[in-house]
């Protein structure tokens, strides 16, 4: 830890960057990304070496930052999906961006071919990239696009939530320490900061964030006809098939569901099972939280919710449910009482014999509440899923390759997880990004590298003029011959 990062010291009270700076700022890294050219790898590779000092050196900074933000947020969590998820993701990238920036040769068409004629894509940085990052991962999600945004040769300026205050005026703090501002830049403040942040004339906008605030990013960004990835959410189901390990299946879903209280755009929001095996599925994710969970309330490994506001939406889907004919099980393995506590936390909570009239079926639960269906078929689980909006994910527990393949192919989503919940997202060399609703664009790995760059074609015409006189006025039967050949 450096001297100056010694004596940073956590604050709350989150000051409104003016929109002059930002704009300032934006200017500021367009001009050098045009004085400076195209970033050589040695210079990415440079950028991304910061990112890991920044992340390695200040590891205690960071999940202490996170845990005053949440209340309760448990540091192996922080430091697995905050510290080293994006380390992970930017040694990747480092060991493969000299690949990813090769010209790549691309056919040329007759005749033009065997004249001399070439074509080639060459990869291209954008500029300026705007990152407009979510609350239930702040560091994580700042700097694993940072791995897909650098290898792409850009610059980046990044607007943190302000529901995690602590979080963002130390990443402001490490980031000045660790870059220039015509390299990466933090801005803060509330919804104003961010609705003006979206408005800025970037050469690329990534929105992480609730599907609901997506159109606003949309209608921000098209009045300077910006380009935009949105990662959204949406409701990712999970099919259980007969055919899986009920203990295995239960275990993991609940791992997932229970990560981070459920706040995670990935976690599981409703499953699928069939009749005939609803009570056992119930049995073994009881089972389960119990095991990882026994006590909750004072729990270090129990994530609390973020803020009163979330807190009183996800126990508004509960009575909700209640109310709508719902059977609630609350898992609470040592009885604990928490209607008086320390923070927000709400213990696991199943929801049977759920109907389409809940709340809970109808919005992203994000918070550690999970809806439970049964079905007569698989294909009816699938038909219920492809009548609703597409998912960031679909889940598959199940041994039949048969089913397996129907659900992979007959579903739309922004992916599908075979036997296990959220851990695709952990495979580098898979893009990330939901489809439609759920989002638009990738990143990570080549996918992140080209999200992040302009796929520039390059097409060099022959000295040989034969076949191009052809092509201009006066025009003759050569010229009907040739096309003649060309579209046969």
């Amino acid at each position: 830890m450096s001297e100056a990062t010694n004596k940073i010291k956590l604050k709350k009270s989150l000051k409104d960057t003016p929109v002059s700076t930002m704009k300032r700022i934006v200017a500021a890294q367009k001009k050098a990304h045009l004085d400076e050219g195209p970033a050589s790898v040695s210079t990415r590779i440079d950028r991304m070496d910061r990112c890991i000092t920044l992340l390695k050196e200040n590891d205690g900074l960071i999940t202490e930052a996170i845990n005053a933000d949440f209340g309760n947020r448990p540091i192996h969590l922080s430091m697995m999906a905050d510290v080293a998820s994006p380390i992970m993701d930017m040694q990747n990238a480092k060991k493969n961006v000299g690949k990813w920036m090769r010209t790549e040769k691309r056919k040329t068409n007759f005749p033009y071919n065997l004249l001399g004629a070439r074509s080639k894509v060459e990869y291209q940085p954008l500029g300026c990239v705007g990152n407009i990052v979510p609350w239930n991962f702040p560091v994580g999600l700042t700097f694993a696009p940072l791995a897909s945004i650098f290898a792409a040769g850009n610059r980046s300026v990044v607007k943190p939530s302000e529901f995690t205050p602590h979080t963002s005026n130390l990443l402001k703090a490490l980031v000045e320490e660790y870059f220039d501002e015509t390299e990466l830049a933090v801005v803060t403040g509330g919804p104003k900061v961010g609705a003006a942040f979206a408005k800025l004339p970037f050469d690329h906008l990534l929105f992480t964030g609730g599907t609901a605030i997506a159109p606003h990013i949309l209608s921000a960004a098209s009045e300077g006809i910006v380009p935009v990835t949105l990662e959204l959410g949406g409701k990712s189901p999970v099919i259980v098939s007969d055919t899986a390990d009920f203990e295995l299946a239960a275990k993991r879903i609940m791992n997932g569901k229970m990560m981070n209280a459920g706040q995670i755009c990935l976690a599981p929001d409703y499953i699928m099972v069939s009749k005939d095996r609803h009570d056992e599925l119930v049995d073994g994710l009881q089972k389960a939280a119990k095991d990882m969970y026994p006590t909750l309330k004072d729990n270090p490994d129990y994530t609390s919710v973020i803020n009163e506001r979330h807190y009183d939406r996800i126990n508004g889907y509960i009575k909700d449910a209640a109310r709508k004919d719902g059977e609630i099980v609350e898992i609470n393995p040592a009885d604990e009482d928490f209607r008086q506590q320390e923070h927000y936390k709400i213990p696991p909570t199943l929801i049977l014999k759920p109907s389409d009239r809940m709340k809970v079926m109808q919005e992203e639960i994000f918070g550690p509440v999970l809806p439970i269906k049964t079905y007569d078929s698989v294909q009816e689980a699938i038909t219920y899923v492809n009548e609703r909006p597409h998912p960031l994910a679909v889940y598959y527990f199940g041994q039949d390759k048969e089913q397996e393949n129907r659900v992979v192919s007959q579903t739309t989503s922004g992916g599908v997880c075979v036997n296990d919940v959220l851990s695709h997202i952990q495979q580098e060399d898979l893009p990330f990004g939901g489809v439609g609703p759920s989002g638009t664009g990738a990143y990570y790995g080549f996918d992140g590298f080209k999200n992040f760059s302009h796929a520039k074609a390059v097409y060099r015409q022959t000295k040989n003029d034969t076949v191009t006189s052809m092509l201009r006025p006066p025009y003759g039967d050569k010229i009907i011959n040739l096309l003649k050949t060309m579209t046969k």
